[in-house]
């Protein structure tokens, strides 16, 4: 049996990590490297190997064929160095190793992190990093093992399992209902001042259904910003109306500081909250306790339904 010296390892390990990257300064991120390192590496690999792996460019660098046969050859034997070991561990007795978690950032505050230390004495062992973050992340390429997102999942090649039900709905302050009234119809938004997240057209449209009917209405507001906390406070002093999950207004709802608005009327667009994990064959057995866990703590009562 030839020894595999741990050098090589570390050369396989940062072309595997350019490949998913892009970049020296990306590989670098993942494998918590300066970038000169990373590059260094490739250049030791090809210098053995005697081939070019990579055409690197002033802008970019791209992988030349013998690079994507390797990268695919050796994908395929950390995929399976990796499924073995989870397989391995699956048996432990006592869970140990780093679990690294993503959480939407407003709603990963409120709701998950409370809950969080129950898990943390449940396995004292464990160590657990957690990104709270409203921007996609690639799980694969960020090392995460679990995250929890909100909407429509579009990404297939994700391993996704449904916690509950995500719906948004309207909902002003009582001073804005008092000075403005209560509108009667989704229409009536158009002439009213929305609170929205920002997009890249500038456009907002707001989707709802009665369960009937559906219908779309252009708004637009004073007040644009992609931090729910921070649309959420200028609804709550009443500048205008936000339409929000659930979530976000349950219990300004339960306080009377906020009132729903069109209560027959919500997102029309299907969506729920859900835990996703990369899809491989055999999840680490820490993977598997945090979503047993979290089901647990979900499947009897949503909190903000409460």
């Amino acid at each position: 049996m030839e020894v595999f010296d741990s050098s090589r390892a570390d050369e396989l390990a940062a072309l595997l990590a350019v490949a998913r990257a892009g970049s020296f300064i990306g590989a670098g991120r993942i494998l918590q490297r300066h970038a000169t390192i990373i590059s260094r590496r490739i250049a030791v690999l090809e210098a053995r190997l005697g081939v070019r792996l990579i055409e690197r460019t002033t802008r970019q660098i791209t992988l030349t064929e013998a690079g994507e046969k390797l990268v695919a050859r050796v994908q395929s034997a950390a995929d399976t160095i990796s499924a073995a070991e989870q397989e391995a561990s699956a048996s432990a007795k006592e869970l140990r190793g780093r679990l690294r978690l993503s959480f939407p950032e407003s709603f990963g505050r409120m709701w998950l992190a409370p809950m969080l230390p129950t898990f943390l004495k449940r396995y004292p062992a464990l160590k657990v990093e957690v990104d709270y973050n409203d921007q996609y992340i690639d799980l694969v390429a960020n090392g995460f093992d679990v995250a929890v997102r909100i909407g429509v999942l579009k990404d297939s090649n994700l391993i996704a399992k449904k916690l509950c039900e995500h719906r948004r709905v309207l909902a002003a302050a009582p001073s804005y209902i008092e000075k403005y009234n209560l509108p009667l119809d989704p229409s009536e938004l158009a002439t009213r001042n929305c609170l929205v997240f920002p997009n890249i057209s500038k456009t907002y449209e707001w989707s709802f259904s009665n369960g009937v009917q559906t219908k779309t209405v252009t708004v637009q507001g004073t007040l644009q910003s992609n931090d729910s906390l921070a649309l959420l406070d200028a609804a709550r002093h009443g500048v205008g109306i936000l339409y929000a999950g659930e979530w976000l207004l349950s219990r300004d709802f339960s306080d009377g500081t906020l009132i729903p608005i069109l209560p027959e009327w919500s997102s029309g667009q299907p969506g729920g909250i859900f835990l996703v994990r990369p899809s491989a064959k055999f999840a680490p057995a820490r993977t598997k306790a945090f979503i047993e866990w979290i089901v647990e703590k979900l499947e009897s009562q949503v909190p903000w339904k409460k």
